[in-house]
């Protein structure tokens, strides 16, 4: 028999927080109990099979919640069986002495204003600042639940009776992706749209709203594309680019903001900024920028997450909501209970568990006095009898449920409400709900009363919202997750029945709730709609959002060729976005053309997506990486030889000759760039301007000027380059002439012609800003530094100079940094810092030997000849001429030979050495027959003349 009192038990504890399913009772008699399944009773079984004997060991949910009431050690992140990652875990050791249990929740908006007379007041005067006609930003910063909106209700209440115009703008965490929503869901609400308004009707109560800014009718009219409504005979919409279409939109919306402030004082609010979309912050950008001189205050309302730009400035306040005192926190608790007292150790616990954040202590409040656990008397509440410990929830999340579930029927209308989001319309919830009219309206109403959902309006034209997402989120996650999947079917095909205006207009909506429903190629879709939507309104960031959005998708499929040809059409359009917003030489670009690139090849290399290897081999030309660039366009020729792929071809020669050209190998390079040419077919090849986001004919032409130059035909070069561009205008695709601007600049900046070059440089600057193409822009940035260098502002040109630089090499591009090094050396030499130009000069060679790019790899040598000539090193000198003759030879580079000819000849002949200068420069000078009023060919002419 044992001995009990030898043996010692041992019990390990296992604890994890969440959401489970409590099923139906199992087994018998004292061996009944309840089956409980999910993931939270999986990972404590879990934990408590891998703790140590007689320890108690927590999963983070636990962690977070139970906080600084224990001490712990902390196991970091642990393997568990049955979980996809390391789970981090805690091994509890002992109570502690703290006891605040909630520093990790959050929440938001107050029943009553309590505690913030400092912060009200701050915002008073900021606004008598703003009313005399000096504009104010301020920032409210604080974590959720601490009061942020409540704020702001309070001084909308105080300026009741004071002259202004109000604007209110919400960013949502599902439209993070969608260009301007705050705005265009403001103008919607503030014009008074139904959904069952006509396009006609909109626009009615469109021109009615802007009506008060006096805004001309372009702008009308922009702002009618804004909000999907489609163009009018009254309302014609110019024929502009999508980012010239995206400015005159913004700039509309700022002139509307400026006409309501020349009648009145403007209190404009922009709440939760924190979910602000690309677009939207640019446009607040831009308001801070503008507001200065106009009567308007800007409160901006963020959680601390965002690092606002603007702070520092001015105009600008920041202020931080901390939570409230023990005082204020107890005069809180008497005001929600309607002045009445409560029992005081229930004002303790409710005080003690709130942590002073305001929403927290109405929630867990209002869930008391509704527990049942209080009796109401005249002026005071009584506990029916003890009160026990856990009968106050001990988060939000379950106060907030307990609140849902005493709703009865009504909670499924909360639950439809929040699947669609922080706000909802009584039309689409009418829709979704099938229930009768009078029945929907009542069970509203019991929901308003509840004081979850506040109501805008009346039906149908009613808005409801919770009022804080943390209730959108506790509705939400209220719902099964089958019941969750069919609700979210359900509202988005009963959208696209009622509404299927919104499907054009509002893509993402339908995306999010297929995606939510489990229906991924509707899913897919819709996003990929959406991304080419936002490309079309200029929005790329928002657009590239999109379309990996639409990629995370489309990997919930199986494997297919289906599948994969989806994910090349959807890579293919977002490489393109990458391009535009992080960069042509961003690794997000590189990554996403190399899994296009293989996506191409499993499907066979299909001729249509011959843009993919193409703009791979782009990608690596501007990292700077031409071996592999030009071992892509050799695969990618050979490819098209052996299919007869046209199209291929076309930019196989094309990016060949390009790619060769930077590596200094010009007479291969002019060899591919007339075979691209003389392929191209204008009417066969369209597609490919659209594919490959360039014109083949214009970019294949622009080049070879510039490998005939270096090649010594200046002359052919430059007629080519000149009638580049009337051609590049004509067919009216921005990309194209930009790019063909750029490269002729370059031309001119190496011929040195700086008047043809301003005039250039302005021609490139206009059309980069009109489009927004920001690589093109930087380029023209850079040579406006060398055109004021040259013509004597070389402070101005040489601060313009590095500024372009930077900004170009921080997009991850290397491709032409030694020329642009090179200028800059070049205005050091001006300002007498031959030093610190030798010094650029080095960096440049650097880069030359990394990359291969050695196209302009003699003229580094020799103007690093001339600046160590300049410091009274001739024999360096002499040896970096020599050094650039002979690249120069090597490459065939008639024009840099010739260059460095006269530069060692000009050497010689000072050092006294006239017959041997003139018998190196003549041979050169004579090879030459065209470009004789070149400066270049002038200065060798002059010498050749000078020596005989």
């Amino acid at each position: 028999r044992l001995d009990v009192k030898s043996i010692r038990l041992q019990t390990r504890v296992g604890i994890a927080t969440g959401l489970v399913i409590v099923g139906d009772l199992l087994g018998e008699g004292s061996a009944q109990e309840q089956s409980v399944v999910g993931e939270t009773p999986n990972l404590a079984a879990r934990l408590q099979a891998g703790a140590e004997p007689n320890t108690v060991v927590i999963a983070e949910s636990t962690y977070r919640l139970v906080g600084k009431l224990f001490e712990y050690r902390n196991l970091g992140a642990i393997e568990v069986r049955g979980m996809a990652a390391p789970v981090p875990a805690w091994q509890v050791l002992r109570p502690s002495a703290v006891a605040s249990r909630f520093e990790a929740l959050r929440g938001s908006v107050l029943n009553r204003l309590v505690g913030r007379d400092e912060e009200i007041g701050l915002l008073m005067r900021r606004w008598e600042r703003a009313r005399a006609g000096a504009g104010q930003v301020v920032l409210v910063s604080g974590e959720a639940g601490v009061g942020k909106s409540r704020m702001t209700a309070e001084l909308e209440e105080r300026l009741r009776d004071a002259p202004h115009f109000r604007q209110r703008f919400f960013c949502s965490p599902y439209r993070q992706d969608s260009a301007l929503y705050p705005f265009i869901e403001q103008i919607g609400r503030a014009s008074g749209f139904a959904p069952a308004d006509t396009s006609g009707a909109k626009l009615e109560k469109l021109e009615a709203l802007l009506a008060r800014g006096s805004l001309p009718s372009e702008d009308v009219a922009f702002l009618a594309y804004l909000v999907s409504l489609p163009g009018s005979e009254r309302y014609p919409l110019p024929n502009l680019s999508p980012q010239r279409k995206k400015e005159r939109t913004l700039e509309a919306l700022l002139r509307r903001l400026e006409g309501l402030a020349r009648r009145q004082p403007v209190v404009m609010i922009v709440e939760d900024a924190h979910w602000i979309d690309p677009t939207s912050r640019e446009l607040l950008d831009l308001t801070v920028e503008r507001i200065g001189n106009l009567p308007v205050l800007l409160i901006v309302t963020f959680r601390p997450e965002l690092a606002p730009p603007w702070a520092g400035r001015p105009q600008v306040t920041m202020l931080m909501l901390n939570r409230l005192d023990q005082q204020n926190r107890s005069t809180l608790i008497t005001q929600i209970a309607g002045g009445k007292r409560l029992p005081a150790d229930v004002v303790a616990q409710i005080a003690e568990r709130t942590d002073g954040v305001p929403l927290y202590i109405e929630e867990l409040t209002k869930s008391v006095l509704e527990s049942g656990l209080l009796r109401e008397e005249a002026d005071r509440y009584v506990l029916e009898g003890s009160l026990p410990p856990l009968a106050i929830p001990t988060s939000l999340h379950a106060s907030l449920t307990a609140r849902l579930d005493r709703l009865g029927a009504v909670r499924n209308l909360a639950q439809i409400g929040a699947a669609f989001g922080r706000w909802f319309r009584y039309t689409s919830l009418r829709a979704v709900s099938g229930l009768p009219e009078d029945e929907l309206q009542a069970s509203l109403a019991r929901l308003v009363a509840s004081e979850l959902v506040v109501q805008n309006g009346t039906p149908p034209d009613a808005v409801y919202s919770f009022k804080h997402a943390l209730v959108q989120e506790a509705a939400y996650g209220s719902l099964l997750r089958n019941n969750r999947r069919q609700l979210h079917r359900q509202i988005a095909e009963t959208m696209e029945t009622y509404f299927p205006e919104m499907a054009d207009s509002q893509p993402e909506f339908f995306a999010r709730h297929y995606a939510e429903a489990g229906l991924i190629e509707k899913s897919v879709a819709c996003w990929g709609k959406a991304g080419h939507r936002s490309v079309a309104r200029a929005a790329v960031a928002e657009a590239a959002a999109q379309f990996e959005k639409g990629l995370d998708q489309l990997a919930l499929l199986p494997d297919s060729p289906q599948r994969q040809r989806q994910e090349l059409e959807l890579c293919s359009s977002l490489s393109a976005a990458l391009r535009a917003v992080k960069g042509q030489g961003a690794p997000e670009t590189g990554r996403v053309y190399g899994r296009a690139r293989e996506l191409w090849e499993q499907l066979g290399f299909p001729s249509e997506f011959v843009q993919i290897p193409y703009g791979q081999s782009r990608y690596h030309a501007h990292r700077g990486e031409l071996d592999l660039a030009q071992r892509l366009d050799e695969d990618l020729l050979h490819l098209s030889r052996q299919r007869n792929d046209q199209s291929g071809l076309v930019l196989g020669h094309l990016s060949s000759g390009v790619n060769l050209m930077f590596s200094g190998r010009f007479v291969s390079s002019r060899s591919h760039l007339e075979k691209a040419l003389a392929l191209f077919n204008p009417t066969f090849h369209r597609p490919l301007v659209r594919h490959a986001g360039v014109h083949p004919q214009i970019f294949a032409r622009a080049y070879l000027a510039n490998a005939l130059f270096c090649l010594g035909l200046p002359d052919q070069a430059l007629v080519r380059s000149a009638a580049n561009i009337p051609e590049a205008r004509e067919l009216a695709h921005p990309p194209s002439l930009a790019g063909g601007l750029a490269i002729g600049v370059r031309l001119l900046a190496l011929l040195g012609d700086i008047a043809a070059l301003a005039e250039w440089v302005g021609q490139l600057f206009a059309v980069a800003s009109e489009h927004g193409f920001p690589h093109w822009r930087t380029q023209g940035e850079i040579y406006h530094g060398w055109v004021k260098v040259r013509t004597g502002e070389v402070t101005r040109g040489t601060s313009l100079l590095r500024g372009g630089l930077a900004a170009y090499h921080a997009g991850g591009v290397e491709l032409f940094v030694p020329h642009y090094l090179d200028l800059l050396a070049a205005a050091c030499e001006v300002a007498g810092q031959a030093e610190d130009g030798l010094s650029l000069l080095d960096d440049a060679l650097r880069i030359v030997e990394r990359t291969g790019e050695r196209w302009f790899e003699a003229e580094l040598n020799r103007h690093k000849g001339q600046l160590a000539l300049s410091q009274g090193d001739a024999e360096t000198a002499d040896e970096l001429y020599r050094k650039a003759l002979s690249i120069a030879r090597e490459q065939e580079a008639k024009l840099w030979e010739l260059r460095a000819a006269v530069s060692l000849a000009q050497l010689h002949r000072d050092r006294g050495r006239c017959t041997e200068a003139r018998d190196l420069l003549k041979p050169v000078y004579d090879w030459f027959t065209e470009g004789f009023d070149t400066p270049d060919l002038k200065t060798a002419k002059t010498l050749l003349d000078e020596l005989s």
